[in-house]
């Protein structure tokens, strides 16, 4: 006999509800009465756990006749829930053993460095999501990120810089350094997109192609005299603004940066792209079914073709955005990215198979990575064990994700 409960989605969004004002509740009294410094801002996390539960009650609650009247509580769904967010499950229990090590890790000044970390990062997540959505990938993305730092710092540089990449370039507009960048990256973008879609090549091998093509050509560049593979410095402060400025700043806040609102803006951009368009539906029906697409009139070479372009738009923004965060910029920038973004949306939900994901998993995926980079780093975990822990992480995410739909 299996054990399971049916109950009203009314009485299941108030449980959460009333869960949530408990949490909050503990977090102000916490907070305000009983404040313990040994603490530090681990208050104001529980009262933000405790709204965000307030919240996704309400919504039970609100959308009940949308979602059902009923919410099945059984082993079954139990199971399903386990299966589907294991890899998630695991990190919070990481993140929380480096709580245990460091509680200063519980600070709002660290959190918010941790978004800003994951603001560019989460750009080029989004762009290869386009890619892993039709059951393909783009290793290039690292090698472009790379290349558009490079383009845009070159062409950004004070005019009183000793070592300046174009000594006689005027003071130009930041959006030509930009659109610049971005073009270049479109390039290759085009390049990717007509190997796989003209061709039918298996996306590993088109991106992994034109990312050596990218990184060759990027430091062909960047060795151009009289720079002659120097890193670019020197970069003017209306490009640097674009990633290091912060709003609200002041002695008792630390700032929210810049680029935490624009990655907010683009993913909800794309959110509307991949939920509210034809084009964005025809991504989904390809990952899902190629040959059923085709059949129900969907262009497959104009999709793959534009995916691949407006992946390597985002990549492009990402770079630009990079180099402004660290002023300036080299060859080797962006090593490494798009394997980190694979990461990042394979834990965010978005499988190797094609035809599943979410902006949501994406973002949430992005976090929980980099809070784990960052969780490793604050409790000084050697380098060479971070990259370990990094390399377990993306094996176990993966074979979770095909294991869960092969057995469908």
């Amino acid at each position: 006999m299996k054990k399971e409960k049916i109950i009203p989605r009314d009485k299941f969004g108030e449980i959460y509800m009333l869960f949530g004002g408990i949490l909050a509740i503990i977090g102000y009294l916490l907070n305000v009465p009983f404040y313990n410094k040994k603490m530090y801002d681990m208050p104001i996390f529980i009262i933000g756990i405790g709204i965000i539960v307030v919240l996704y009650g309400a919504y039970q609650f609100f959308n009940r006749k949308r979602l059902g009247d009923t919410v099945e509580i059984s082993n079954k769904v139990l199971k399903s829930f386990l299966m589907n967010n294991a890899i998630i499950l695991a990190l919070l229990v990481l993140i929380i053993i480096i709580i245990f090590i460091e509680p200063r890790f519980m600070q709002v000044s660290v959190l918010l460095d941790i978004m800003a970390m994951s603001s560019t990062k989460l750009i080029i997540a989004l762009g290869i999501c386009f890619t892993l959505l039709i059951a393909g990938t783009d290793l290039s993305a690292g090698r472009m990120v790379g290349l558009a730092a490079v383009i845009s710092t070159s062409l950004m540089q004070t005019a009183e810089y000793s070592k300046r990449f174009f000594p006689d370039l005027p003071q130009i507009p930041v959006i030509l350094a930009v659109l610049a960048a971005v073009a270049a990256c479109l390039i290759f973008g085009l390049l990717n997109g007509f190997l796989v879609a003209r061709f039918d090549m298996h996306p590993f091998i088109a991106t992994l192609a034109v990312m050596v093509i990218v990184y060759g050509a990027c430091s062909l560049y960047f060795d151009l005299p009289p720079n002659k593979s120097q890193p670019i410095g020197g970069i003017r402060p209306d490009f640097s603004f674009w990633g290091l400025h912060k709003f609200f700043e002041s002695p008792n806040f630390p700032g929210i940066s810049i680029l935490i609102p624009i990655a907010l803006i683009i993913s909800a951009i794309v959110w509307f792209i991949l939920n509210k368009t034809v084009f964005g539906k025809n991504i989904y029906a390809i990952g899902g079914n190629r040959e059923a697409a085709v059949v129900s009139g969907v262009n497959v070479f104009k999709t793959i073709m534009i995916i691949f372009v407006l992946a390597s738009a985002l990549y492009g923004i990402g770079g630009v955005l990079e180099a402004a965060r660290t002023a300036g910029a080299t060859n080797n920038y962006g090593f490494g990215y798009e394997l980190d973004a694979i990461a990042a949306c394979v834990v965010g939900g978005v499988s190797l198979n094609g035809g599943i994901g979410k902006v949501g998993g994406i973002i949430s995926g992005v976090l929980i990575f980099t809070v784990i980079q960052y969780g490793l780093q604050f409790i000084g975990v050697s380098p060479m064990w971070q990259q370990i822990i990094k390399g377990i992480i993306i094996a176990v995410a993966v074979a979770i994700d095909l294991s869960k739909y092969r057995k469908k």
